[in-house]
């Protein structure tokens, strides 16, 4: 019999979530007792037929089976059911809890203590509030069980702040000391008349890490350079020198030249640069202009994008003399990687604040969808739950098999010493 013909044709690939665990009963009941509440939590409404089971287990092993006789070694005994609640999946589900007695009295259930203590927060609640369900609408979004409790807009706000203060309270604290950061972002984010400065450090190995932000009214350098000393407090070692990669905001930069001193360069971001530079022109012209500009940032090596620009300059001047200041303005540090000899290797990532810049995209996703913002705290704990909510899935840098060439260049170009700071810090 001859086979069938393919219909559809085969895709050279398919998107696959990966391959699902079957977990036999018998190494379920291997785990310890808070993995298997975690797993039954995930269940719903199968979940309640576990939580029973559960219960029923711990009662059986101390009091023995449903009906059986009193045995002279027993300590304990069945004594009827009490009514509780246990939280699942952010919904308190009432239940009938079943009674131990002893000879002191009433035994507590370690089952249900767990079960009605549920997690510090429950996961599955913060994120939907996170990515956008309104405290007021989650009782219609969450997960529906007859007879729930605890699903009104007051207890899942009460819920969310708990855990978002969590949220903030790990991301201020965490030790950046044993990261080895050679590339800094740096970029406000605007949280109604609050500016919201955000550092993002890149490691030698090309790995991306939120390491911190500052509430400031503006980008000015006082505001910034407490920051970026607390980085340096917390961990920030520059001492084999950093590069910055700054937009051009002139506060962000006279911050990192008081903080960071001779220990760091700066990148100033090519894109703004150039668009700067074009909003001078009418706009009929602005896009012959900006090819050119980006064309001329596109040469490989500083010697051949100084030609080109120094073309564009002198066309430039007979057009307009502001645009051309505009251009002069921090434009030696538009070319710092160019100067450096890596542009090729390295310069698509780290020629413009994009990395900064997505990062604040995706957390105004998370962010921008509350309409009033009650006080300081509230908007440092979303902004600290959408970071540390990001951070994972921050992809390594494309490129970074060069980052150590650029540490290399970095300690030449800034002539540091770094067998001297070796021993200053030894002594």
């Amino acid at each position: 019999m001859e086979r069938m013909p393919h219909l559809v044709k085969e895709r050279k690939k398919a998107r696959k979530l990966g391959e699902p665990r079957i977990i036999r009963k018998e190494e379920f009941e291997g785990y310890d007792i808070d993995t298997r509440l975690e797993m039954i939590r995930a269940l719903i409404p199968i979940g309640m037929i576990a939580v029973y089971e559960e219960l029923d287990r711990e009662v059986v092993k101390m009091a023995g089976a449903r009906h059986s006789r009193k045995s002279e070694g027993k300590k304990y005994y069945r004594h009827g059911t009490n009514p509780g609640t246990v939280k699942l999946a952010g919904q308190r589900v009432p239940v009938k809890v079943p009674r131990v007695r002893g000879s002191e009295g009433e035994v507590k259930l370690t089952s249900y203590e767990k079960f009605h203590q549920g997690s510090p927060f429950d996961e599955a609640l913060f994120r939907q509030v996170l990515y956008g369900i309104s405290c007021r609408n989650y009782e219609q979004a969450a997960m529906g069980i007859p007879g729930a409790i605890g699903v009104s807009s007051s207890s899942v706000s009460r819920q969310f702040i708990k855990a978002s203060a969590a949220s903030l309270k790990a991301f201020q604290e965490r030790d950046i000391s044993k990261l080895d950061i050679i590339a800094l972002f740096i970029d406000g984010k605007r949280f109604a008349e609050d500016e919201m400065v955000i550092a993002l450090g890149v490691t030698v190995e090309g790995e991306k890490h939120i390491l911190g932000f500052v509430q400031t009214g503006t980008e000015n350098e006082r505001s910034l350079s407490q920051f970026l000393n607390s980085l340096l407090d917390r961990g920030l070692n520059i001492e084999s020198g950093i590069l910055t990669v700054i937009d051009g905001s002139k506060g962000i930069r006279a911050a990192i030249r008081k903080s960071f001193k001779a220990n760091a360069l700066v990148q100033r971001c090519q894109w703004h640069k150039r668009e700067n530079v074009v909003s001078y022109l009418p706009k009929k012209a602005q896009d012959y202009w900006r090819r050119r500009l980006q064309k001329a940032y596109e040469r490989p090596t500083e010697e051949e994008a100084r030609e080109v620009f120094s073309k564009i300059r002198s066309e430039l001047i007979e057009i307009n003399e502001s645009a051309v200041r505009s251009l002069d303005e921090g434009f030696e540090e538009t070319l710092t990687l160019h100067r450096l000899g890596l542009f090729p290797l390295i310069g698509r990532s780290l020629k413009t604040s994009n990395i900064i810049e997505s990062v604040n995209a995706q957390a105004e996703e998370r962010c921008g969808r509350v309409d009033h913002w009650k006080n300081s705290n509230q908007k440092q704990r979303w902004l600290a739950a959408a970071l540390i909510d990001i951070e994972p899935r921050l992809r390594r840098l494309s490129g970074y098999r060069h980052l150590p060439a650029l540490r290399v260049a970095i300690i030449k170009e800034l002539k540091l010493d770094i067998e001297k700071e070796g021993r200053k810090k030894a002594a």
